[in-house]
């Protein structure tokens, strides 16, 4: 007989899922906010280097103008049964004086490299403080796996 128990994952199970998504999957939704022009909501394609959120944006985009005027952000991963939200503070780099390895990665993944394009482009670190991660209403009680930078066990 098979149980129809619902099963609720550990925080280290939690930890495991949400660090395979980051490498795999390729979009975030990014949630900016300016002072001034309010929030702002858009889907970049992302890179998980095993410690930070890499995207990269238009310099003159909404996304690039907020983040130098607010730094807080947060990013989703899109899926609303398997949720993993983000929060941070963005770092930004201009095209041409991102790290190397950084940028290398980046083109690795997407096949595309913003530094050889025309006009400029805005790298975008997001180091997260902040990580929640659960699957529908069972696992809302313990969602939060990452506190002050720190992954919680």
């Amino acid at each position: 007989m098979q149980s129809t128990e619902i099963v609720r994952r550990t925080t280290a199970e939690r930890r495991h899922d949400t660090v395979e998504r980051l490498v795999a999957e390729r979009d975030v939704w990014v949630s900016t906010s300016h002072p001034e022009h309010g929030p702002h909501q858009v889907p970049l394609w992302f890179l998980w280097d095993g410690r930070a959120v890499w995207m990269c944006t238009g310099a003159a985009s909404a996304t690039a103008r907020n983040v130098r005027a607010e730094p807080r952000v947060r990013l989703a991963l899109p899926d609303s049964y398997d949720v993993v939200l983000l929060q941070g503070e963005a770092e930004w780099f201009p095209d041409q004086d991102v790290p190397a390895d950084a940028a290398e990665a980046y083109t690795a993944k997407f096949g595309w490299d913003p530094r050889t394009e025309e006009g400029s482009f805005l790298y975008v670190r997001v180091v997260p403080e902040t990580v929640r991660a659960w699957h529908g209403e069972r696992e809302l009680r313990g969602r939060v796996i990452m506190r002050d930078g720190t992954w919680l066990e």
